[in-house]
């Protein structure tokens, strides 16, 4: 397929497919055309980059952690809680 025989779609129509592209193709076009407004368009093409670079954060924050934080990190979290809470206690009057 030669690029003169293409469809030329513009940024809109290919933001129309975005959905699309990425509920089933992880942001890579099979449609030629859209491929190739991909392939030339810089908007769209950095569009797409920054969404890619979206979904794979946002697929990361779904992963499980590869490591627990230690039992000395949940110690000075309880810690810190504790002597905010005496902090806010009030103080009792002294008796006079």
């Amino acid at each position: 397929m030669t690029e003169q025989s293409l469809t030329v779609i513009s940024c809109a129509e290919f933001q129309d497919h975005l959905p699309d592209l990425f509920a089933n193709a992880n942001g890579v076009p099979s449609d030629p055309a859209l491929k190739h407004h991909l392939d030339t368009c810089e908007n769209c093409s950095a569009l797409v980059r920054d969404l890619q670079y979206i979904a794979d954060q946002a697929r990361m924050l779904l992963e499980p952690a590869d490591e627990e934080p230690s039992d000395d990190v949940w110690s000075g979290i309880q810690h810190k809680l504790d002597s905010e809470r005496a902090e806010a206690l009030p103080t009792p009057p002294l008796p006079s």
